[in-house]
């Protein structure tokens, strides 16, 4: 793995230079004279990629001053190694979107990252997020990131046609779920879960399975490496996984390794042939905007099925944030959009491509039937930050290859393979 570490050398101290940028008025941040260019580092595509021109050029029109150059990332699965590339080979960029607590300490571990703490309160970011919003951007004691949206990750999508033709009611234990799967195989589905196996989304089952065996508390000690990978919690939680798969939901290893997240939802809500999908909210703007169907009407989901081990009050969460560069050319700018990303107008943007923001400034009305749903359910949770964003980059690549291998052979024998190599690399990479 490439680390960033030496890259910049010690972390810029740009932080009075933006600040004197800023007016702060009744507890808002009125930016002064905001001109020049605002480069943004951009991974995300489709949907989400319309989205931000949509952010980016409403921001301009508030800020005529300034133009926004975004420099997009192409990546297949994680996109972490394109925007080291890009880092590493000179790029600078004001602002960076960031997803993966564990890469947020990375760059800031290697100076690439600019602190937010003096500045805080004045850019009116104390009266918009609450300090457990802050918390989730902190890396070692530093508040680096602004959330703008966050997410539902245990979430299991479905196009309410399908289920109601077979005469499926929506599952709510995991007996339900597995007869479910029974009963659509009946109907003539051969994969009711089209699992996307080329890159990281199989092991969305994992994570939600985690939470419901041993609960936050398990998968917190997990992420930290305060217990093995060859916890018993871990090979149990692999087993129930196996239950799924020996239940033939999937089919094939090649059929599971023929494609990432995207390619699973076109064979729900285009192709017809799978029925349900884990995955985090964004499948929500790809299902309105690419598909044009009917949130709440022509699609839906519920949350992970309740296991019954004393953890079925747990659920998966993401959230993105923006990140402040060190080395970025226009620090005033970049300040600017981190005020404007949490305010009315962003907000709204955010809510219109079916995404939920934490800001006291979002309009919860605005959000669909489904968002509302699964904003509800995260509320009602205990809840954990996704684990593949919270391991170090060259574990959670060995963890994601490693789930491939158990989705070739579920057996106890191959299980405990399985845990035995991830639990090697974990202790190599704390």
């Amino acid at each position: 793995m490439i680390k960033f570490k030496g890259v910049l050398g010690r972390r810029a101290l740009l932080s009075g230079i933006a600040a004197a940028a800023m007016l702060v008025m009744g507890g808002a941040a009125i930016a002064q004279d905001i001109s020049g260019e605002l480069a943004i580092l951009q991974w995300q595509g489709g949907v989400d990629a319309e989205m931000w021109k949509k952010l980016e050029a409403d921001f301009v029109a508030q800020h005529p001053g300034v133009t926004v150059r975004e420099l997009a990332i192409t990546a297949q699965g994680d996109a972490r190694g394109g925007i080291r590339t890009a880092i590493l080979g000179g790029e600078k960029v004001d602002i960076i979107i960031n997803t993966w607590p564990a890469f947020r300490k990375e760059l800031a571990d290697a100076g690439i990252l600019r602190g937010l703490d003096d500045q805080w309160s004045a850019l009116g970011l104390d009266t918009t997020l609450t300090q457990s919003w802050r918390d989730l951007g902190v890396s070692d004691g530093v508040s680096y990131g602004v959330p703008y949206t966050y997410g539902d990750r245990s979430g299991i999508w479905y196009k309410t046609s399908q289920l109601k033709d077979a005469g499926v009611e929506v599952p709510k234990t995991w007996d339900e779920f597995l007869a479910a799967i029974k009963t659509l195989k009946a109907a003539g589905y051969d994969t009711p879960i089209p699992m996307p196996g080329k890159y990281w989304a199989h092991g969305e089952w994992f994570e939600s399975l985690l939470l419901r065996t041993g609960g936050v508390e398990a998968a917190a000690k997990l992420a930290a490496h305060e217990i093995p990978w060859t916890d018993d919690v871990v090979k149990t939680t692999l087993r129930k996984y196996a239950e799924l798969l020996n239940a033939g939901c999937c089919g094939t290893p090649e059929q599971m390794f023929a494609g990432d997240w995207d390619l699973s939802a076109d064979q729900i809500f285009k192709a017809n042939t799978g029925n349900f999908l884990l995955l985090g909210m964004w499948m929500n703007a790809r299902a309105k905007g690419e598909y044009g169907l009917t949130e709440g009407v022509d699609y839906s989901l519920f949350q992970f099925p309740a296991l019954g081990l004393g953890h079925d009050d747990t659920s998966s969460v993401d959230a993105k944030e923006l990140l402040a560069t060190s080395n970025g050319e226009n620090p005033a700018a970049a300040d600017a959009f981190l005020t404007y990303i949490v305010s009315p107008e962003a907000t709204k943007i955010l809510a219109e491509y079916g995404y939920a923001s934490p800001s006291s400034n979002a309009d919860t009305a605005l959000l669909g039937p489904v968002q509302q749903q699964a904003t509800a359910a995260v509320a009602a949770s205990k809840v954990q930050f996704v684990l593949g964003d919270l391991l170090p980059g060259d574990l959670v690549d060995e963890y994601r290859v490693q789930l491939q291998k158990f989705l070739q052979d579920p057996s106890d024998a191959n299980i405990d393979a399985v845990t035995a190599a991830i639990e090697a690399k974990a202790a190599e990479s704390y």
